[in-house]
């Protein structure tokens, strides 16, 4: 680890809240409103959120704009910004494991992040990230 304090699950969730609040509820209204499409067909708004979630953290410093205000951040183990092959295996590898397991990966990384001592979860272990406090 980098010497930061790791951040616990409770504002690792509610920074993944403010996303979605800030970024990803205006997406899919944006979506909505330039395809026509229904809620059930947010293909568009899920593909710019994804690119948010992969690009944002290189581009900021491992910060997203839920992470900022909540004052964490993504880094690699030495401490150093995410690079795009970090956040490759961050976002797509782990999203794999966590649908090969039916979501059963999520909740092990729920529950890893609330009881380990370095707050990693399971696509961290993968990406080799951790998520500290600033």
């Amino acid at each position: 680890m980098n010497g930061n304090e790791p951040a616990g699950f409770w504002i690792r969730l509610g920074a993944m809240l403010l996303d979605g609040l800030i970024i990803g509820l205006p997406l899919s209204l944006l979506g909505m409103m330039v395809t026509g499409m229904p809620w059930e067909d947010e293909a568009l708004s899920d593909f710019v959120m994804f690119l948010y979630t992969l690009l944002v953290p290189i581009l900021w410093n491992g910060y997203t704009v839920g992470k900022r205000i909540c004052g964490i951040r993504i880094a690699k183990i030495d401490g150093d910004p995410p690079g795009l092959g970090t956040m490759l295996m961050r976002n797509i590898v782990a999203g794999i494991v966590y649908g090969l397991t039916i979501g059963i990966g999520i909740i092990v990384s729920a529950i890893m992040v609330g009881v380990r001592e370095d707050k990693r979860s399971l696509h961290d272990f993968i990406a080799g990230t951790e998520v500290v406090r600033d």
